[in-house]
């Protein structure tokens, strides 16, 4: 049986409100982003938020920003009415909230209650919008600025409660959202309270490096020791904060920070740009930790590109990747051979027995490992590492002789403790001081060798251990990366050369790269089907096995994808990472082996040139290259503090 169709008609003001508020208001904490996002506008200095319920039962936001008088307050509540664009201008948009849509569609789908008074004024005024019904604006006390109360969020359109996740989920969305708008505006104080009486307390910053400080506050108080400072500026763009070490690192993406104009985001483009910016220094499961301000001409970024304001588009996208990723390799390059500071206290923890850790509080106070609350930066997992950092006016110096390479000793000068007197003491050595000044280095001077892969070395107040071959491996890495940009890598040449089976098409895919692969050192040709012909590799792999070396060259090219695509003239971009990707699986094939026994000479060598070589913190793979333990806390260790 068929009906006739319905007239098409208008729909009512109060439903084409709750559809808009599908858009805007998809949980409590998108609801209290629009919220604070007004107040920060409204130009205020302190913003305090309340939520119960998640934020389902109440969310309360009271600022001292500027207010407004009752015919403000008014249209405050009407769609598409903002005061924040006064020249109606959306292409120069240079505040944060501007579509005129928050209030109406949280009305429409709660009991929205507002009391505003500006500076000046008698009295304050109040409206209360009641699931879409508007009141009457009416007169009240109230303190200069602006509260709003929005109470059973979603009663009008119960169906969406049920889309909605716990409590403490919920709460963690709000949390979450505070943080990234504190990290935007370090100089505005926030503080979010529940009613179990959980808080979260962030001061306004002033003064030398007002973001340094509100990160600590957000990312966690390890975090200013453990990054490094970042600023680059080109064409009108201007990248600043903060970057984490690679061995200060997280299992979650929630730590990137990134701000444009003031305006927090989570923008594909941008999250890509640091992942490039970290890809050989940092492992793929791991995420690093940062916090980055992005600045503008407002007309060189559209940030009306999402419902909720999270993504942006910039009008020369190119420039903005580029600038970001060279700003975090500058910052990177800067931090040398430095790691986190926060794997001592994890080793420490390793060490210690567990029954006298447990019931031994101030040893576990010492680590700074506390249970973290629902608003409190969770501490660095055992995987972060600590830092090397450089005495104050330490330059390290340039090594004497040729660099440490495979299969030759290191041209470093290492003068052993001369020949003990008859009439010295049993045990006793002569120090002519060079011993010393070798423990004013960052990674001090060489004891000894354990296991054949770990060195132990005596810094001015403390121990580091150095994994040999992960060390050894970033060396080389970077030393091969470093003749690519020169111009090319030097090759050696082999007196018979080399033969390699493979599969048929494996050997077709290895030869069709054939042009790439000899800008990085390795010279091949076809050898009939299944086999390629090796007659150079790179001199720096001198002593390598041949055929691991291809086989890993060839796991490369199929992860990075070099055959899929023509290469641009330069090597920057997709193909510069992806060549790099083929370097970093050459140069562990160039490194020390764990179990090769190394001289005194040798392993110093390593050391300093560890010192003066950038991202010697980490090997290619992430993973770190030393730790550090402070004498204090050995010395607690065996309680002896």
């Amino acid at each position: 049986m068929s009906t006739a169709p319905h007239s098409i008609r208008r729909l009512d003001p109060v439903l084409v409100d709750r559809i808009a508020a599908g858009e805007v208001v998809e949980r409590p904490a998108s609801a209290t982003k629009e919220l604070v996002e007004n107040a920060i506008d409204a130009g205020a200095r302190s913003v305090e938020i309340t939520i119960e319920g998640g934020g389902k039962r109440l969310i309360r936001v009271v600022d001292d920003g500027r207010g407004m008088g009752p015919d403000d307050l008014a249209l405050a509540v009407e769609r598409h009415a903002t005061s924040k664009l006064p020249d109606g201008d959306l292409s120069r948009i240079a505040t944060l909230g501007f579509r005129g849509e928050a209030l109406p569609s949280i009305g429409a789908v709660s009991r929205l209650s507002i009391t505003s008074r500006p500076d000046g004024a008698a009295a304050g005024a109040s409206l209360v919008v009641d699931a879409g019904r508007k009141g009457e604006v009416m007169p009240a006390a109230g303190a200069r600025g602006t509260r709003i109360e929005v109470t059973d969020l979603f009663a009008a359109t119960p169906a969406r409660l049920k889309f909605l996740k716990s409590d403490r989920a919920e709460t963690a969305a709000v949390g979450e959202i505070v943080r990234r708008l504190a990290a935007a505006h370090p100089q505005i104080r926030f503080s979010l309270r529940t009613e179990a009486g959980q808080s979260l307390i962030l001061p306004a910053e002033e003064g030398e490096d007002p973001l340094l400080r509100r990160l600590a506050g957000v990312l966690g108080p390890d975090f200013p020791a453990n990054a490094l400072p970042v600023h680059l500026e080109r064409e009108g763009f201007a990248v600043s904060g903060h970057a984490g070490l690679p061995t200060y690192h997280r299992g979650t993406g929630a730590y990137v920070h990134m701000v444009v104009n003031g305006r927090p985001v989570r923008d594909r483009l941008l999250l890509g740009a640091v992942k490039g910016a970290y890809a050989d220094t940092l492992s793929s499961d791991r995420h690093p930790v940062l916090g980055l301000v992005i600045a503008c001409a407002p007309d060189q970024v559209d940030v009306n590109v999402h419902p909720a304001k999270t993504e942006v588009r910039f009008r020369e996208p190119g420039l903005v990747r580029a600038l970001v990723v060279s700003a975090i390799h500058d910052a990177l390059r800067r931090g040398g051979a430095r790691s986190a500071t926060t794997g001592g206290s994890a080793t420490l923890d390793a060490l210690r027995p567990t029954a006298y850790a447990s019931s031994t509080p101030g040893l576990r106070r010492h680590t700074g490992f506390a249970a973290p609350g629902l608003f409190q930066a969770p501490p660095p997992v055992a995987r972060d590492y600590p830092s090397l950092a450089a005495p104050a006016g330490y330059a390290p110096p340039r090594p004497s002789g040729p660099s440490f390479a495979f299969g030759e000793a290191p041209q470093a000068a290492y003068d052993p403790a001369p020949a003990l007197p008859p009439q010295a003491a049993p045990g006793a050595a002569m120090d002519d001081g060079r011993e010393e000044e070798r423990e004013q280095h960052p990674l001090g001077a060489a004891r000894a060798q354990i296991h054949g892969t770990y060195i132990l070395a005596q810094t001015r107040d403390g121990l580091v251990i150095v994994d040999q071959h992960a060390a050894h491996e970033r060396l080389v890495y970077e030393r091969l990366k470093a003749q690519r940009a020169a111009g090319g890598i030097a090759r050696q040449g082999l007196l018979i050369p080399d033969v390699v089976e493979m599969e048929p098409d494996a050997a077709e895919r290895l030869c069709a790269c054939a042009a790439d692969l000899e800008r990085l050192g390795l010279a091949l040709e076809p050898f009939g089907p299944g086999a390629v012909l090796i007659r150079e590799i790179p001199a720096l792999l001198i002593g390598a096995s041949i055929r691991d070396l291809v086989t890993d060259i060839l796991d490369a090219l199929d992860a990075s994808g070099l055959e899929d695509g023509a290469a641009p003239a330069t090597e920057t971009g997709p193909l510069g990472r992806r060549l790099d990707a083929v370097l970093s699986r050459m140069s562990c094939h160039g490194s020390v082996r764990a179990g090769r026994r190394l001289r005194p000479e040798e392993m110093n060598a390593l050391l300093r040139e560890m010192e003066e070589t950038p991202n010697s913190g980490q090997c290619n793979h992430g993973r770190p290259t030393s730790v550090e333990l402070k004498l204090a806390d050995i010395e607690r260790l065996f309680g002896r503090r």
